[in-house]
């Protein structure tokens, strides 16, 4: 999942926009008691823009996905401590060739309006996130289903409006059939992109985009575009997931470091993105309400690659050179106080090996040798433009601490200082607009959160060809054969194989440079207890307490 940035509000901080009714004094949004945990007590907690409307199949960055986590529940859900698949609305997801499905529901799920949750709920949401002219970012996720191509004709109209390999079996079941073997396809359904749909997103889509209605743990009671959401305890969630709290406040912030302040501040419950330049205070400014722990994220610059600066035949030459430019020991050491680490390979290792992480595999072209880095540079004709501008948003998450750093470290390389310089983007949504819009003329940061624990979510969203996520529109025929075969091989194991393999091709082109391996970190107001991150270094909203 794209991204990852942060939030504001409130009266209480003079830089910040105002959050309209906030319920108590700055600190919390309302309904915390004197003592002791409160299952009605409101937690605030940082927040950026979404890109988006915040539909589950075109939303694929974090901010979106945070809250569409925290409101839907799908046929299966990642465990918050292992990241492991598990069956929540499915009682079962059968298959005898990895290619024909059988999906049973459980009864008595509802969403938070009232309609149950069925079959239909599913079939029509995908059918909806498949359809070309519904133009969701995140349809090439149901590529694999039979029909697919009838739906998302890579040219021209679609020639139907649903697809062939879904059938209705009954209120409580249906199956499904892809287009090619795909063993490990019931591990993606917990990936948002997945979740089923009220009747009421399509007979009212406008009311719905106002004010979302799902089937998780929390209902949205408000949500104002540039100043928050309101989310508040449901319940009637049927899942044994309940929240503890009575609900969680997101607030937009346009710098982390606002947010950070009005922490310490006591304004504000929660930050899940400490600022780079706090990290040497964090644990005596929070004392001790604070963690920091590995995730399924890495952070990357990508290539416009459709740019004809980007696209020549020595233009890997070039990105190699840049990268061998970047010193990421010394830059994860000063700018991030060792809370990131050096990346060696283009996946995460919270995968282990057995998940497919391979170490090393990027070899020399992520090891900082300069002399190197100059030569290739030289090879491939040099630097477009003679000036290296890396894009980035500047509302949230550092980004210009170590942008800077990475530029002063290839400036250093090359020995040259207007080899590389900042190209700063006011707000997260604008930056990925221009991303999704194909406006990019130079390298971008790009942060990946890992949508579901396999090697491939880390490859085939990214670098497939015309896969959602592909922001540099990255093709290279060998890598997508090696990841349709992986897709299609029953033996988890060989699958994982087939994916390193096509990994490979990326250590030869470098769509996108390595940086490093981000772990998620928080701190928390004394209100909270019980704060923990999953893999994904999302809070696990519905299991923090509140006094």
């Amino acid at each position: 999942m794209r991204g990852a940035t942060r939030y504001k509000w409130a009266a209480c901080a003079a830089t910040t926009v105002v959050l309209a009714a906030t319920v108590t004094a700055c600190g919390g949004g309302g309904g915390g008691g004197g003592g002791g945990s409160s299952a009605t007590g409101v937690l605030s907690a940082s927040w950026t823009d979404p890109q988006n409307p915040l539909e589950p199949a075109n939303t694929n960055e974090v901010q979106g996905g945070k809250v569409l986590s925290m409101i839907f529940r799908g046929l299966k859900k990642y465990d918050p401590q292992t990241g492991a698949a598990q069956n929540m609305i499915a009682s079962s997801i059968g298959t005898k060739d990895s290619q024909n499905f059988t999906i049973k529901l459980k009864n008595g799920w509802t969403f938070s309006n009232g309609q149950k949750v069925t079959s239909a709920s599913f079939i029509d949401a995908w059918n909806y996130a498949a359809v070309t002219s519904n133009k969701q970012i995140n349809a090439s996720f149901f590529s694999y289903i039979d029909g697919f191509d009838k739906v998302h004709p890579e040219t021209g109209s679609p020639s139907a409006k649903t697809m062939s390999g879904l059938k209705k079996t009954g209120d409580l079941s249906f199956t499904v059939k892809l287009n090619q073997k795909f063993s490990t396809w019931p591990d993606t359904l917990g990936y948002s992109a997945f979740m089923p749909l009220p009747q009421s997103f399509f007979t009212d889509h406008a009311g719905w985009l106002q004010k979302p209605i799902g089937n998780g743990p929390y209902e949205v009671q408000s949500y104002t575009r540039g100043t928050g959401i309101k989310l508040r305890k449901w319940s009637g969630y049927k899942g044994d997931d309940k929240a503890v709290n009575g609900g969680v406040d997101l607030q937009v912030y346009t710098d982390n470091n606002t947010a950070y302040t009005d922490l310490q501040a006591g304004n504000l419950d929660l930050v899940d993105d400490i600022p780079a330049t706090q990290l040497k205070n964090v644990k005596s400014d929070l004392g001790g309400r604070y963690l920091n722990t590995p995730a399924g994220i890495i952070q990357t610059l990508g290539f416009p690659l459709y740019d004809k600066n980007w696209k020549g035949a020595n233009s890997a030459k070039v990105r190699q050179g840049i990268s061998m430019a970047i010193n990421r020991p010394q830059i994860t050491k000063t700018i991030f106080q060792n809370t990131r680490t050096p990346a060696t390979d283009w996946t995460s290792p919270v995968l282990g090996s057995a998940g497919g992480y391979q170490s090393g595999v990027c070899g020399s072209v992520c090891t900082y040798n300069p002399t190197q880095a100059k030569k290739l540079i030289k090879d491939g004709g040099g630097i477009p433009g003679g000036t290296l501008k890396i894009g980035y948003n500047a509302d949230t998450g550092s980004h210009k601490d170590w942008v800077d750093a990475v530029c002063n470290s290839i400036n250093n390389a090359l020995g040259n200082d207007n080899a590389c310089v900042g190209s700063p983007t006011g707000t997260f949504a604008d930056f990925r607009n221009k991303i999704t819009n194909k406006q990019m003329t130079g390298p971008f940061r790009a942060g990946w959160q890992m949508d579901y624990p396999l090697i491939q979510d880390f490859l085939q969203p990214l670098y497939y060809t015309g896969a959602s996520s592909n922001d540099s529109h990255f093709s290279n025929a060998a890598f997508d054969k090696l990841v349709d075969q992986a897709n299609a091989e029953n033996d988890s194991a060989k699958a994982v194989l087939k994916f390193q393999d096509a990994e490979r091709i990326l250590a030869q082109e470098v769509p996108a440079i390595p940086l490093w391996y981000q772990n998620g970190s928080a701190g928390w107001s004394s209100r909270l207890s019980n704060v923990a991150l999953d893999p994904f270094s999302v809070p696990v909203y519905n299991e923090i307490k509140v006094s």
